[in-house]
């Protein structure tokens, strides 16, 4: 497949036009003309570029790109030996931040809930609506969807709140957003599952009642970039490998 074809496809299906986002969204570094095998993965870490590079990758498709809102603009360090593995090999870079939390069906959030099995009633929150809310697929404690949460995204994650919390309404938006918790209470959400917890995140959790879940970043985004993966490598008769490279964050 043609280079520039594959990215027109993916800007108009991931929407890249109706966010302002932090970082560059679409093709970041430009390789080879053709595309026969795409690797996808949450973060282009110098490990995840080897080992795509080890597969034979023509493209490489990820959530956490580079060339970040008020990041050092030389290219030194990590930054050159990532861009010179990319640039050396002739492999493209495909990055895709905000759109790929949000896309509908593709997106972080719609893997997640997919994950944990959540009913998806069609509530957004948060800035650009990026938080979703939903239902469990039957009522429950917050314990025990902790539980679920832990076994589904092979990753215990911090519980915050009344264990005993019964939970019919859940909010949920992956990632490092757990300053859009506010905004879930307000939403009225019984318990908001995120990827990070930030120090104040405590302290809400006790005195709004609401449960949270801080999943982890990484276990809560690797559902987007795999998704879109297979989607076009379906679509165009594409290689797909998705690698899952261990994080604990």
């Amino acid at each position: 497949m043609n280079r520039v074809e594959l990215e027109l496809y993916l800007n108009d299906t991931l929407q890249i036009a109706q966010f302002r986002d932090y970082c560059p969204n679409g093709l970041q570094v430009e390789g080879r003309n053709e595309i026969n095998r795409i690797a996808s993965g949450v973060s282009a870490s110098l490990a995840f570029l080897e080992a795509a590079r080890d597969w034979g990758a023509d493209a490489v498709l990820v959530h956490h790109g580079y060339f970040w809102k008020n990041e050092d603009a030389r290219i030194t360090g990590m930054k050159r030996k990532r861009l010179g593995l990319l640039i050396g090999n002739d492999i493209n870079l495909f990055a895709y931040h905000l759109p790929l939390d949000a896309h509908p069906e593709l997106g972080n959030n719609a893997q997640l809930g997919k994950w944990l099995g959540f009913a998806d009633d069609g509530g957004r929150f948060g800035p650009d609506q990026l938080g979703w809310l939903g239902a469990p697929a039957q009522p429950t404690t917050l314990a025990e969807l902790a539980a679920h949460v832990g076994r589904q995204l092979g990753r215990q994650p911090l519980v915050l709140g009344d264990p005993g919390r019964h939970v019919r309404r859940v909010a949920w938006c992956t990632g490092g957003a757990q300053g859009f918790f506010e905004a879930a209470i307000a939403a009225g959400a019984d318990v908001y599952i995120s990827g990070e917890v930030s120090e104040p995140t405590q302290h809400l959790a006790l005195e709004s009642g609401v449960g949270y879940l801080a999943a982890g970043h990484h276990a809560t985004e690797r559902g987007g970039a795999k998704a879109v993966g297979e989607h076009v490598a379906a679509r165009f008769g594409l290689e797909h490998r998705f690698f899952d490279l261990p994080n604990p964050a």
